[in-house]
């Protein structure tokens, strides 16, 4: 009898040991996972991205470099960045990385019957476009959350538009609002006017298929749309909330 009692104690001291060494290592490959998502993205708090996903993506479909130029943010037309905020994400100043508010309207017009649209903020645009790839899958939008929580928690509001500025798709061949300024209006995004910053934020949604030099109807309404929330939402001086 006795021992079987020390049987059974030297046996669940080893199932003990065994799953404080599985926490210990479940602990460290958490540990592990977050330090090596903060190395893919505090850098580009201060350093400018040399490249991103879906640019690498296109590189590959295409074999060729996608038409991509860096500028720093006091080299875009405060009005391109009014543009963007007013055409994809309007509480961007004040939401912590995810619009809670769209996302509970998105699923209230879904269950209305209307079409499921998305409710991504810039944040998550930048996420998805820097690190993932495209789709809808259960995986990717946790990495995507993921991402989204780790750029705001260390970059400025400013420094996330700025990034997006410049890594966002506005044509299948054209990265970053630079290079479509310079392509489509032969002029350096400094100089954009508000009509010409509407009309590239209108195809931001899907800028594989809109048109900037062929606006077709549905591009030419939403580029309408986005200079009237611009000056509902104030004009440039909105862009002192950042």
């Amino acid at each position: 009898m006795l021992d079987q009692r020390v049987g059974a104690d030297l046996q669940r001291q080893r199932i003990v040991k065994r799953m404080r060494w599985v926490v210990y290592g479940l602990g460290g490959l958490v540990l592990a996972a977050v330090l090596l998502s903060l190395l893919l993205v505090l850098p580009w708090r201060w350093l400018p991205p040399p490249t991103s996903s879906f640019m690498l993506q296109y590189w590959v479909s295409e074999s060729t470099a996608p038409n991509h130029q860096w500028i720093r943010y006091e080299e875009i037309a405060p009005i391109m960045a009014l543009a963007v905020i007013a055409g994809e994400d309007q509480r961007f100043p004040t939401h912590k990385g995810f619009d809670l508010h769209e996302i509970r309207q998105a699923i209230s017009d879904y269950r209305a019957g209307r079409p499921l649209r998305g409710a991504s903020t810039i944040s998550q645009q930048v996420a998805k476009n820097l690190y993932l790839w495209p789709g809808r899958s259960m995986p990717r939008k946790i990495l995507e959350a993921w991402f989204t929580l780790l750029i705001e928690a260390t970059w400025p509001k400013q420094r996330i538009l700025e990034v997006y500025l410049n890594i966002a798709q506005f044509s299948r061949h054209h990265f970053g609002v630079e290079a479509a300024s310079q392509y489509y209006f032969n002029k350096p995004a400094r100089e954009l006017t508000a009509k010409e910053a509407a009309l590239l934020a209108a195809v931001l949604p899907a800028p594989v298929y809109y048109r900037i030099d062929q606006p077709s109807e549905q591009v030419r309404f939403r580029q309408g749309w986005i200079l009237r929330q611009m000056n509902q939402l104030g004009g440039p001086a909105y862009l002192r909330n950042l």
